[in-house]
Parts: structure tokens; C-alpha cells; sequence
């Protein structure tokens, strides 16, 4: 296998949902195959973003001397927020964000184009390593890429924590999902030509958001591990993390013989782009657990519809039948309910028809995926709440089994950069100790592409990149 290929096997794999594909959609996955080949779609992409972004209100200063300050009060304000939500908590509030854990896990799904692509505005900026101006970009991009340790590897991260709970699969999700990590790319792509945009990018990504923190606390009480997010949580503060050296990325780079008001300007648009699409906050308002239920079940229609047995007949159709009527998915639900196969607002396991879906003997295991599982399960358990429990922790029956909230600090450190008896890594290896100088910078800076970095051979080149960037 060629050490540039973006699948290894012993990783958890992320597959992207087929055709028809939507624009953003498409050239996400454009860029993310060929890069190189798709420049003058992604132009046009990033033209028609900023002329959106143009129309959008933007609390940045004025001056660009204030934005440390304005960091600052933005941290401040959140963390006042965060804790005014945490008094709630403890008062008794319920979850201000996720419902279930079904709600929760669509929110992972549907943020997933996005967060697959971590960093990846910032890919542009490694052949300037050498200039001191562009230290805060590139460090912050290889710790993005968690300098090469599969530990603390962002991508790698969340690809892990989506297979670990069945929401691999992205078939189905809008266009607009996939709008963020377009442009991500997209900047990534003509870091050299939208340099002041990908500054102001990231400058806006970097801030500490209230919601990261909600989702992080939201998350570890429905038993989802929040690690992904209490990362971030730590990186972006605005006193040394990420947020900080953002400010101080647009700073080192306003320029003082060029036009610096134009400068600033083209900054304040690359900031409002984060604004476009879907954000994190508009996919958690958007979660319907009966729409997203309903929606699972046509597509597995589709290939279900002539599988089943005839012996069993629900007010006089066969499985089959139910599952080809025209009247659709809905009317055999409420079959089901009528003849007591599924009890609403119930302990689930109460359900016969629950009953044929979980567990490792029950009739239709392995037909539904962990995350579909919880979306059927909690749809059943409605108002249903487990006794002796509060509605905080009322979690569902089943639990990842490849949960690791906490990193043993061994896998935290820097390793050496021998490679672990990997094939791709020892390839990589061997084929730069033929390389001269420059094309072994070049191939390294390939390797960390958004397609390839979470890799073996992506990995050992950043541990290797940040060797020779300290």
C-alpha cells in the first residue's frame, strides 16, 4: 500500500456519504482526494463565501491593537456564562443542549464534516515554518495534529469517538453540514492567496465558545466521552492556547508598508466565516428524534423490504408487505404500538420488538448500528425515566465498550520517532533517506494534507515536521 493512501485498515474509518452530493459536499471531497486539481472550484467557493460573509455583523475592533483585550473579555464572559449554567445544574436545571443520548450522538454526526477536517485552514501556512511570523499559525497546526501523536491527533480523535458509537456512517446529512469543512479546506488549499482570510479564520475558530463547554459536560453525563471537546476546552485559551496566539498571528502579519486597512478588512471577513453554515449550536436546535427515526428506517427499507419471513403477520400483513406499502415507515410504527410489539414511554425492554434488536442473540442483531439503536431506543422510552434515577442520568441500556475519557499520560508524551513496526511508516522512512533537503520538507508537508495526517506514514511525518520546526 502506498504510504499516500488516506485508508489504514486498523483505524476506524469514516465513510463519506455517496451521491447525489450537494456543492460543498462535493468539493470537500475534492479537495480532500486531489487538492491540487480543484483550486479554481475552490476559488470560486471562497469568493461566493466572503461575499456572504460581507453581509454578516462582526464584533471585532476597530484596530487590530485591541483584539487582545477582546480575547480576553470574550473568555471572560464565557467562562461567567459557563459557571452561571453549572449553578443551574446543580439547582436542578436539566440539560440545556441534549435530551438523550440519541440527540447527543446526532449532534457528533452531524458536526463530523466538519470536525474531520480539523485544522486544515491552517495546512497552507507549513512551507513559511521559517518565518517567525507565521510561528503561532504553524504551531497551533501541529498541535491540531497533536505533533503526530495518534493520541492526541484531533481527526483521529473524533473518527475514533464516532466508530465507537455507531455514527460512522455520514450518509444522509445536508449539504450544509459539509459547508464548514469546505471552506476549511478550501482556505487550506490558497493559504498563499487568502492569507489575511485564513488569519481572520482562524482568529474567529480559536475563541472559546460557550457551547464547547456545555457539549463537554453534556456529553460525560450521558456517558459519551467528552475528551475531544475538553482538548479544546484547554488548548484555545486566550492566555497561551490557541485563542492567544491567533491574536498575536494577526499582529506579527499586519503589514506596514502595504495597505494595513485592507489587510484588516480581509481579516474581518475570513473571521465571519465561521459564522456560515451549519454551526454546532444549529445542529443541536435542529434534532428531531421522531424525524430522525422515521428517516433511518427508509433507508433501511430499501434493502429490507423483501427479507423477511411471512410467518409473522401484524394485523394481517406480512413484514414484508409493511415494509413495501406505500403508505410508508410511519404506519407500520404505529402498527407495531397497536399490537403491543412496541410500548411507548416504557422501560424498552418491555418492547418485544426491542427485544428482537438488542442483544447478541436477539433475531435482528447486527441490523442496527449503535447509534441507530439509541435512536430507536430512547424513541421508545419517551417519557419513560429509569427508576431510582433523575432525568440526568437516565443514559440508555448500553454503553461504548471503546470509551477512554482519560489518556494515560504515557500515550500523552512524545515518542521516539523510531516507527512501531508499522509497514507504512518504515516505506515513509526509507523513501526520504532519499530525498534531498527540499523535497524531503515537501513530502513531509504532503503527508500532513487533511487527507492523510491521522495515517501511520501522516503521523510519523509530523512528529518528524515538528522535529525539524522546534
Amino acid at each position: 500500500m502506498s504510504v499516500l493512501s488516506p485508508v489504514d485498515t486498523t483505524q476506524a474509518d469514516v465513510p463519506l456519504a455517496m451521491a447525489p452530493l450537494g456543492p460543498a459536499q462535493r468539493l470537500y471531497q475534492e479537495l480532500l482526494q486531489q487538492p491540487a486539481e480543484n483550486l479554481d472550484d475552490a476559488r470560486a467557493f471562497l469568493h461566493e463565501q466572503l461575499r456572504q460573509a460581507a453581509a454578516l455583523p462582526c464584533d471585532l475592533p476597530g484596530e487590530p491593537a485591541d483584539l487582545a483585550a477582546w480575547s480576553r473579555r470574550n473568555a471572560a464572559q464565557v467562562t461567567h456564562q459557563y459557571a452561571a449554567y453549572l449553578e443551574e445544574r446543580r439547582n436542578g436545571a436539566g440539560r440545556r443542549y441534549f435530551a438523550d443520548r440519541a440527540h447527543a450522538l446526532y449532534f457528533l454526526r452531524g458536526v463530523a464534516p466538519t470536525k474531520l477536517v480539523d485544522g486544515a485552514w491552517l495546512h497552507g501556512t507549513l512551507r513559511h515554518w521559517r518565518d517567525t511570523r507565521f510561528t503561532p499559525l504553524v504551531r497551533t497546526f501541529l498541535e491540531e495534529l497533536g505533533d503526530g501523536v495518534a493520541a492526541q491527533n484531533h481527526v483521529l480523535l473524533y473518527r475514533r469517538l464516532l466508530a465507537s458509537h455507531g455514527c460512522d456512517d455520514l450518509t444522509g446529512l445536508d449539504d450544509a453540514h459539509y459547508l464548514q469543512g469546505a471552506t476549511q479546506l478550501a482556505l487550506g488549499a490558497l493559504a498563499e492567496e487568502f492569507l489575511p482570510e485564513v488569519i481572520g479564520y482562524n482568529l474567529g475558530y480559536e475563541q472559546l465558545p460557550l457551547h464547547l463547554l456545555i457539549s463537554a459536560f453534556e456529553l460525560d453525563e450521558l456517558d459519551i466521552d467528552p475528551y475531544y471537546f475538553q482538548l479544546h476546552v484547554t488548548i484555545d485559551n486566550s492566555a497561551t492556547g490557541h485563542a492567544h496566539r491567533a491574536v498575536q498571528a494577526v499582529l506579527d502579519n499586519h503589514p506596514l508598508v502595504a495597505d494595513a486597512e485592507d489587510f484588516y478588512r480581509r481579516v474581518s471577513l475570513g473571521y465571519r466565516l465561521n459564522d456560515l453554515g451549519l454551526g454546532s449550536r444549529a445542529v443541536i436546535a435542529d434534532f428531531d428524534l421522531e424525524r430522525e427515526l422515521l428517516e433511518m428506517f427508509e433507508r433501511k427499507r430499501g434493502v429490507a423490504g423483501q427479507v423477511h419471513s411471512d410467518y409473522c403477520r401484524i394485523e394481517g400483513r406480512t413484514v414484508n408487505q409493511w415494509l413495501g406499502a406505500d403508505e410508508g415507515i410511519a404506519s407500520f410504527l404505529s402498527a407495531l404500538q397497536r399490537r403491543g410489539w412496541i410500548r411507548r414511554h416504557h422501560d424498552p425492554a418491555e418492547s418485544r420488538f426491542w427485544q428482537l434488536v438488542q442483544g447478541e442473540r436477539a433475531a435482528m442483531f447486527g441490523v442496527f448500528s449503535l447509534y441507530e439503536q439509541q435512536l430507536l431506543h430512547d424513541w421508545i422510552a419517551g417519557t419513560w425515566e429509569r427508576p431510582g434515577t433523575g432525568a440526568l442520568s437516565r443514559n440508555g441500556v448500553f454503553r461504548s465498550r471503546h470509551r477512554q475519557p482519560h489518556m494515560p499520560s504515557q500515550e500523552r508524551q512524545r515518542p521516539s520517532l523510531q516507527p512501531r513496526e508499522n509497514p507504512e511508516q518504515r516505506q515513509l522512512l526509507d523513501e526520504l533517506q532519499r530525498l534531498d533537503e527540499a523535497r524531503y520538507e515537501a513530502r513531509l508537508i504532503e503527508l500532513q494534507g487533511p487527507a492523510t495526517h491521522w495515517t501511520p506514514a501522516g503521523l510519523l511525518a509530523t512528529r518528524l515536521f515538528s522535529e525539524l520546526t522546534r
